[in-house]
């Protein structure tokens, strides 16, 4: 088994370096600038009436559709920084699944506005209108939430068991990491693949969010055999459950995601605070 964490921890370390570089992060950010112009761009040559018509079938001709495209890039890219936190501690993947959260509901607020006719009208699209106030004001307090959540975190969770111990454990989230890091480019994979033509399909993140509800209790089970404190088992359970809650955000309606995410983040805060206020040590 010392083999397989070995390989495991190589190959997930060497991506990990990868996505970190700064020139990379410097690229990707020019990249998704120019996706942003050219998608406006497409866009308007086709409210011009100027794209073949095969082509013109499938490109939107609202203006607004470049911004929830653009959004939609940078919740790709922070799904991948998620992967690679996902072998920290629980505590700190989940505060990047509630940034995250907050990035969903800041791109529904503007996916709203795709529905909109160009010019901008208030009359007819009260109820968009209200539907872009709330997920604004739900990314808003997530956020606010956030900055608490991570007020409230220890520097360090993952003690009391042996260095070798320790090293497996992290190795084995590793090894979660990597298969999720695959399953992620299939889906989105296959999201792209819907989307050229035109097909209807469920969103993707959305559809990944249940696959970080099975890793997250996967590793709970699997801290067991390092970290068999009941202590540190109810802690990461319950941090579990916020990723479903996160979950059924996703998928609940206009005001109520809102009010399923909020309780995410204060159920997170909460069990922190009783965790490091009433079991310090554990």
């Amino acid at each position: 088994m010392d083999f397989f964490y070995e390989r495991v921890t190589y190959v997930f370390d060497t991506l990990h370096r990868f996505w970190e570089h700064e020139h990379v992060h410097s690229k990707l950010s020019v990249m998704l600038v120019c996706l942003f112009i050219g998608n406006l761009l497409v866009i308007e040559l086709n409210r011009q009436q100027m794209l073949p018509a095969s082509l013109a079938a499938v490109i939107p001709d609202n203006h607004f559709y470049a911004i929830g495209t653009a959004f939609t890039v940078i919740l790709i890219l922070e799904v991948l920084s998620l992967i690679f936190v996902l072998p920290c501690s629980f505590s700190r993947s989940m505060g990047k699944q509630f940034e995250l959260l907050s990035l969903i509901l800041m791109r529904d607020a503007f996916k709203e506005l795709s529905h909109f006719p160009e010019p901008l009208t208030f009359a007819g699209n009260e109820e968009a209108i209200l539907k872009i106030l709330s997920d604004g004001f739900g990314a808003l307090i997530v956020f606010a939430l956030l900055g608490v959540y991570y007020l409230v975190q220890k520097r360090a969770e993952e003690t009391g068991a042996p260095a070798e111990d320790l090293y497996r454990f992290v190795s084995a989230k590793k090894s979660i990491s990597l298969l999720l890091l695959v399953s992620f480019v299939a889906m989105g994979a296959q999201s792209l693949f819907l989307s050229v033509p035109g097909h209807a399909h469920t969103d993707f993140f959305h559809n990944f969010y249940t696959l970080l509800i099975i890793s997250d209790i996967l590793i709970v089970l699997i801290s067991q055999c390092f970290l068999p404190s009941f202590f540190s088992v109810f802690r990461n359970s319950g941090y579990a459950l916020s990723t479903m809650f996160i979950r059924l955000a996703l998928v609940a309606p206009a005001y109520f995601n809102v009010l399923m995410g909020v309780a995410a983040i204060s159920f997170a805060i909460i069990l922190t605070l009783v965790s490091n206020r009433l079991f310090p040590g554990k």
